[in-house]
């Protein structure tokens, strides 16, 4: 008999933050009865000693639990606003160092594209360059309107001219009635474009999901898991792009897109903010100026101007109470911001 892993869930869980369900409902359990001992907490908990311990064996590791020093056989559960806030900071660095490796897949994108495009001939690598926007708007209105079953695409860089808006409407209106899946990744710096987010409510009304993250890769656009398009140069996507069929390098974008959609939050007006108060894009440029970039190259790896990332690092030290980057750099790291 082991209930603790399938018992019924009361509400939000700690399982977001990487606790197992059995973990959480032994330290549930001990904060509200901290007397029991291990041999007691199997069938309070209708469950087998095995499970218990190794629950306890979890909490322990993670510091939220600890024999107790007076009563042998018991364990002290920790002070939750200590306990969890550990917890909390603890899946913040994972979640950066998960988006560090999104940004390292900029790099990977940019050198794959160049290596395959430089040393293979077009009809090995199944690849077509598309000269000009007039071509690559051309090629994606005809994509979009043959997909079946999904398109996928990064966003990146600032909010969508009200133009490029306007003609993606009937396209997706389009894919959407032949219940083609919609899924959209914007920079959160579209957040201050009126047309960007209303356009981005519609889509979703509409049963397109949009999320944002505070930093992409590239521009990517995948349809039906068969076909993507990629830019030819990643800081002018004026110069065209480029498309592959062939399933190596289709696949290897496919999955791009799938861990940047997963760690991106959906796009709301408001964006969500972190354990230490800071919004994914204050947590993103705090790290790239730690790496040495510029204002300039971090306001334009954000998709914002230099103004507005000024401004950004201006709140930030304010918020940590430093009058110099470098304070606010060592502050940031104290407090396990960076």
């Amino acid at each position: 008999m082991n209930t603790l892993d399938n018992g019924p869930s009361r509400g939000a869980t700690l399982q977001t933050l990487g606790l197992s369900r059995a973990a959480e409902c032994v330290y549930r359990t001990l904060l509200g009865q901290p007397d029991l001992a291990v041999a007691e907490l199997a069938p309070r908990l209708g469950t087998d000693p095995v499970a218990v311990l190794g629950a306890l064996d979890e909490l322990a590791g993670l510091a939220l639990v600890s024999p107790s020093a007076d009563l042998p056989g018991r364990f002290r559960p920790a002070n939750p606003e200590i306990g969890l806030q550990a917890l909390i900071a603890r899946r913040q660095a994972d979640l950066e160092r998960q988006q560090r490796e999104v940004a390292n897949g900029r790099l990977m994108v940019a050198r794959m594209v160049s290596e395959y495009t430089d040393r293979v001939r077009p009809d090995q690598l199944h690849a077509e360059r598309l000269l000009g926007m007039d071509a690559v708007r051309g090629r994606i209105e005809h994509l979009a309107v043959s997909a079946r079953t999904e398109c996928l695409s990064l966003m990146p860089g600032r909010a969508q001219s009200q133009a490029s808006l306007d003609a993606s409407r009937p396209l997706d209106e389009a894919a959407l009635r032949r219940d083609v899946v919609l899924r959209t990744v914007y920079q959160d710096s579209v957040r201050n474009d009126a047309g960007t987010l209303a356009y981005a409510d519609w889509l979703s009304a509409q049963g397109g999901e949009v999320r944002a993250a505070p930093v992409l890769p590239a521009r990517l656009l995948v349809i039906d898991r068969q076909i993507a398009l990629v830019p030819i140069d990643a800081e002018n996507s004026r110069a065209g792009a480029i498309q592959f069929t062939g399933t190596g390098v289709v696949a290897a974008l496919q999955a791009l897109f799938d861990l940047v959609w997963e760690r991106a939050t959906p796009l709301t007006r408001v964006p969500q903010r972190g354990s230490g108060g800071l919004t994914a894009q204050q947590s993103q440029l705090l790290r790239l100026l730690g790496e040495g970039l510029t204002d300039e190259a971090a306001a334009n790896r954000l998709g914002v101007s230099q103004r507005t990332a000024r401004r950004m690092m201006s709140d930030l030290m304010a918020l940590l109470g430093a009058r110099s980057r470098f304070e606010a750099g060592r502050r940031a790291a104290e407090r396990g911001w960076l």
